[in-house]
């Protein structure tokens, strides 16, 4: 039996994946005029800025950072990317068939949707508009993201393949908390390691001086 988050997204389709919400422009434009205006719609900003640290997760007092580098979309796979509402539901857009379109600048990756091809789309156009929703958020694969153990710094260098950007809800997607957390387990184990082999060193040196 596949079990599901809080979200519905069954786990084995986001658990070897990333997922990272920003809280950056995103805004909707529309294109022509009179009647032409009413049927492009679009929806753009940034899913990704650059080099900006992040606090992802907290533990013990401890904050686990992420930063995505100016060249981490340099090899990533963005063959067939779609555009949705919390990374699930119905496919508003996609690069496939050009009603997505992705840049990366020296900001970051911008994102541009087109969304009047869907009733989904229109609706989501609307909120995004009425400034109901103003996240974006992208999931993703990492291929090479080194940690540096004294600042607690996780910089995504290399992003593997970007599999969608997506419209996202506030409060934060529950799953960005939970792929942050897997990106640390390890470091967040050791620092419990090392917490209980001091705490052991401590009751052996009150045993010895008792």
């Amino acid at each position: 039996m596949t079990m599901k988050t809080k979200t519905g997204i069954p786990e084995s389709r986001w658990k070897d994946r990333d997922y990272r919400e920003f809280k950056f422009e995103v805004r909707a434009a529309s294109i022509g005029e009179g009647e032409d205006s009413q049927q492009a719609l679009y929806a753009e900003g940034y899913a990704v800025t650059f080099n900006q640290p992040t606090v992802l997760f907290e533990y013990d007092g401890i904050e686990y950072k992420e930063q995505i580098d100016d060249r981490a979309f340099s090899e990533a796979d963005m063959s067939d990317v779609i555009f949705n509402y919390n990374h699930s539901g119905k496919v508003m857009a996609r690069t496939r068939n050009n009603t997505l379109e992705l840049t990366v600048d020296s900001k970051g990756l911008f994102v541009r949707a087109r969304l009047d091809g869907t009733d989904e789309g229109q609706k989501i156009y609307k909120e995004i508009k009425g400034g109901y929703i103003d996240r974006m958020s992208f999931s993703f694969s990492t291929k090479e993201a080194p940690y540096d153990s004294e600042n607690h710094m996780r910089t995504v260098r290399k992003v593997k393949k970007l599999y969608d950007v997506s419209a996202v809800d506030i409060p934060a997607y529950d799953t960005t908390s939970i792929s942050a957390r897997s990106a640390f387990e390890m470091e967040i184990e050791k620092v419990k390691e090392e917490a209980a082999a001091a705490e052991r060193r401590k009751r052996l040196v009150l045993q010895t001086y008792l």
